[in-house]
């Protein structure tokens, strides 16, 4: 199915959003899709596998198109892989996920599912987010039973041409029959949801364009019914990186595992080419605003990663800690203190006592990807302690250097991390 985009102007306000926002990359039966969202609510869904204890700003794009979907009087359902995991979804990757346990998957989603209650509305009326577990059905099927049910649905032929299998297979990459049958279930997942809740748009990220159309087939072949699916655009930076990762890995969404301080330093590291869009993304300023900060230039482009900075924390974390953030890095980069809100970095006290390289600890504390790349920030001038520029990455930081019970530890223009001997 190729995406049946019309050029006409969108009548619902959902879709015209979705447009202005940046939201949107293919469409199935938009014109459709178009006139019911205009019509009144419709249901649409998001799925998440749960492979990690936290979800990344990667998955915040995804999070916020279900935000649209409520900010503008439709109901969104946050679908958990519960199933789905135990398989992992063969997209994009050049190897087989690592299989997970069922306690351990259990342990992610409930890691894993506070974050929603920051960015959607959860209860019974009739635009209130619901939660669901893909486990509830995928896990009573026999296996005999689903192939008779839906695999009659879906050729061999078809599913080789889709590009994350042929990527695979022209890799010489092995792809086992387990994760050749995640397209299927997902399918399947659409199918349940619209069976269950009267879902009928699926949405996703670009990567997932042929994984949705065969749920959108399935359910319109099986159901007689609409079905829709939408994919927005695989989001990376303006240098070409993708979208969320960085020195000190992926960016994640939970306080325990990325403090709201580094989480507030992720947005205001943001390339000056990437504010506008961004902001229209990642936060719910006006688009009169977004269109003011967007044409800053220069040192003044500064103020509008602020606002992003603090817009984008103060949905995941709320306004005091988005606030107690920026008056942290104010400190630490604008009047050259300490702040009690700076991410710190613990260390033995013996072995601070004895020394650790500023290679080996820069590593360690997260502001370099290896030694070799703290040493040549070091000889570049963008490696610190105290505020001081150490060009040399072997110097040995000891006790000696520590200054009201912690080591000031600065990497380029805008990281700094407190370590404290423990």
């Amino acid at each position: 199915m190729s995406p049946a985009m019309s050029d006409a102007p969108f009548k619902s306000e959902f879709l015209q959003t979705l447009k202005a926002r940046g939201h949107i990359n293919q469409i199935t039966h938009s014109a459709e899709l178009d006139e019911l969202a205009a019509g009144g609510p419709i249901t649409a869904y998001i799925g998440f596998d749960a492979t990690a204890a936290s979800l990344h700003v990667g998955h915040l794009f995804s999070i916020m198109t279900l935000r649209r979907l409520q900010q503008t009087g439709h109901k969104p359902i946050v679908l958990m892989g519960g199933g789905t995991t135990k398989v992992g979804d063969p997209t994009d990757k050049e190897g087989q996920r690592p299989l997970l346990t069922e306690e351990q998957i259990q342990s992610n989603i409930d890691s894993i599912k506070e974050v929603f209650s920051r960015f959607l509305t959860f209860g019974d009326g009739p635009t209130d987010a619901v939660m669901v577990n893909n486990a509830e059905w995928l896990d009573r099927f026999g296996y005999v039973q689903f192939l008779r049910d839906y695999g009659v649905h879906f050729t061999v032929n078809r599913m080789l041409a889709f590009d994350s299998v042929k990527l695979r297979l022209e890799r010489e990459q092995p792809m086992t029959f387990l994760e050749f049958n995640y397209m299927l279930m997902q399918s399947v997942d659409f199918l349940e949801l619209e069976r269950r809740y009267g879902c009928i748009l699926q949405m996703g990220g670009s990567d997932q364009w042929g994984n949705i159309v065969n749920g959108v087939e399935l359910i319109r072949r099986v159901d007689q019914k609409p079905a829709f699916g939408l994919t927005t655009p695989l989001l990376s930076t303006a240098s070409g990186q993708k979208m969320g990762k960085t020195v000190g890995g992926a960016v994640w969404l939970n306080a325990d595992m990325r403090s709201p301080y580094d989480y507030w330093q992720f947005w205001r590291n943001t390339e000056d080419a990437d504010v506008g869009r961004f902001l229209r993304l990642f936060t719910d300023l006006p688009a009169e605003e977004i269109a003011r900060l967007e044409t800053l230039q220069g040192a003044e482009i500064n103020e509008a990663k602020k606002v992003l900075a603090n817009e984008a924390t103060t949905l995941l974390h709320g306004a005091d800690e988005a606030a107690k953030a920026a008056a942290a890095a104010q400190a630490a980069f604008e009047q050259g203190g300490l702040s009690a809100d700076l991410p710190t970095h613990e260390v033995a006290a013996a072995d601070l006592h004895a020394g650790v390289a500023l290679a080996a600890l820069a590593v360690d504390a997260g502001l370099a990807a290896s030694k070799g790349e703290a040493r040549r920030l070091a000889q570049g001038g963008g490696l610190r302690i105290n505020d001081k520029a150490e060009s040399d990455g072997n110097r040995v930081v000891t006790a000696a250097d520590v200054v009201d019970g912690v080591v000031k530890l600065g990497a380029g223009k805008k990281k700094i991390v407190l370590v404290k001997p423990v």
